[in-house]
């Protein structure tokens, strides 16, 4: 690595860390570190939320898959941006709403605590192992893409390069909880905003412009041109099914329940769904010209899900290459860190707060989410260590990525909507469908051939929404008081 882009690089670092300990000292309470006063505008709501929903998998994942599978990629980008808008538009100003009605509700199990006034606490504690469960494996996958980058970056070994990687990333969010990292996101989705957009048309100009990329691909293998090409119904409604998933991830939807005000929220759509679709096509763009600029380069791409480094090394000058790596790292500690604090306020919130010391005082449970974060840190490393790429049978970021997020579509993606929009959803109903949308998804990936090559998130969500239904029912509905709370928050 050459000293300008090393110089850029730390200089990113030391500015997050920055950001890191600024908000260590405006940090008072569990709800400022968890969920930041519900202070958020809709610009950072928006970014940073979209910085801590596309991770690595976006600039790295992403056009690696656009890079072996060609235009079939689109179908999974499609998938996800209509998902995206339905969120918005559906979820983000009721949830809002909702949490604060229901007793001014901070996590995702707080809320469904409250909502269906569970004095078992079954919900609360079942809800939370699934958030730490599928969150270990979700940020194993950035601290795999943390990995890559450091290795390549710096010429390391891949676990020395993970360890590094994973003390940095850990290192602000243990500090400066939901507020840092809501600001961290903001900057970090500008950086792989404008990363995406300029590292796709440099590549692309280098090649003599987008027909003479179209020419070189297509005389490369033709079925790289088709969207339908060695596509199967299945394998289609496999990545359109990625949508599904927006509706059940708790480091997406905490960002709904922060914003200022309900008002902000079509202006943070807009925003944030901008973002998206280009950040989107960037990053298929990216992958697409790879494999029309790499088949004619000494370089040689030994991990598809390298395309983008590669790129920034061998067309950029070493101070824009500095940047550019940094906008990887953005999308790592952008997802990551949203994760590590959701995990560590389930322990904090809903085990420690809510079952095993009710009388904890705010710094307690501050500090217990705090070392919650290095807990989770520590599994997901050791997840991410048996990840090598070296090894013949590690699963990639996007395999990672793709377990993890089937299991939180499955899981939270019904119960949260029909909590939204469905009166008589009881606890009951909650809970069957937030075990079996799990489960699902579990026995699902282990299986193979036939249906069960369907992407597990199909069945999860469907069986999901209908234990919900029918065990509500069977169960009664719900009380009066829910009801009545119900029609509160639809005249809010």
């Amino acid at each position: 690595m050459s000293t300008p882009t090393l110089v850029t690089f730390m200089v990113y670092l030391v500015g997050m860390l920055g950001i890191g300990i600024l908000f260590y000292r405006l940090t008072n309470n569990l709800s400022d570190y968890v969920l930041g006063g519900r202070s958020l505008g809709p610009g950072v709501t928006a970014l940073s939320a979209g910085a801590s929903d596309m991770s690595s998998w976006l600039l790295l994942g992403l056009p690696g898959y656009a890079y072996t599978a060609g235009m079939d990629a689109l179908w999974i980008c499609v998938g996800l941006a209509v998902g995206a808008y339905l969120n918005w538009q559906y979820v983000a100003g009721r949830l809002r709403t909702y949490t604060e009605i229901a007793q001014d509700s901070i996590t995702v199990p707080d809320y469904l605590e409250n909502r269906f006034k569970d004095s078992t606490k079954l919900l609360r504690v079942i809800s939370a192992i699934v958030i730490l469960l599928f969150f270990t494996f979700y940020a194993s996958s950035g601290l795999v893409g943390g990995a890559i980058l450091f290795q390549e970056t710096f010429g390391m070994t891949y676990n020395q390069a993970l360890l590094i990687g994973a003390i940095v990333i850990i290192s602000y969010t243990f500090l400066g909880g939901f507020l840092a990292v809501s600001w961290t996101d903001f900057v970090q989705g500008i950086l792989m905003f404008l990363a995406l957009i300029v590292v796709p048309i440099v590549a692309i100009n280098s090649i003599n412009g987008w027909e003479e990329t179209i020419a070189k691909v297509g005389s490369i293998d033709p079925s790289y041109l088709s969207a339908y090409d060695n596509m199967t119904l299945i394998g289609i409604v496999s990545l359109l099914a990625w949508g599904l998933g927006y509706f059940g991830q708790p480091h997406i939807i905490t960002r709904f329940m922060a914003i200022r005000s309900r008002k902000d929220v079509p202006v943070a759509r807009v925003i944030g769904m901008s973002w998206m679709v280009l950040g989107l096509i960037g990053a298929i763009l990216t992958g697409f010209a790879g494999v029309a600029y790499f088949a004619e380069s000494t370089v040689t791409v030994d991990n598809p899900e390298k395309v983008f480094i590669l790129f920034t090394d061998v067309l950029f000058n070493p101070w824009v290459s500095g940047i550019l790596l940094a906008a990887i790292l953005s999308a790592i500690m952008s997802t990551i860190d949203s994760q590590l604090l959701v995990s560590s306020s389930a322990l904090a919130e809903d085990f420690y707060g809510a079952i095993l010391k009710k009388d904890a005082s705010q710094k307690e449970l501050v500090w217990v989410g705090r070392l919650g974060v290095v807990v989770i840190a520590l599994i997901a490393i050791f997840l991410a260590w048996t990840a090598n790429p070296a090894n013949e049978n590690a699963s990639s970021i996007l395999d990672l990525v793709s377990y993890a997020w089937a299991g939180f579509g499955a899981a939270f993606g019904p119960v949260i909507i029909l909590s939204l929009f469905w009166k008589k959803m009881n606890r009951w109903g909650a809970l069957s469908g937030m075990l079996t949308g799990a489960i699902t998804v579990v026995v699902w990936a282990k299986l193979e051939g036939g249906i069960f090559n369907l992407y597990e998130i199909v069945p999860g969500f469907l069986i999901c929404a209908f234990m919900i239904w029918l065990v509500s029912v069977v169960t009664g509905g719900s009380s009066m008081e829910i009801q009545e709370e119900f029609e509160q928050m639809q005249t809010a």
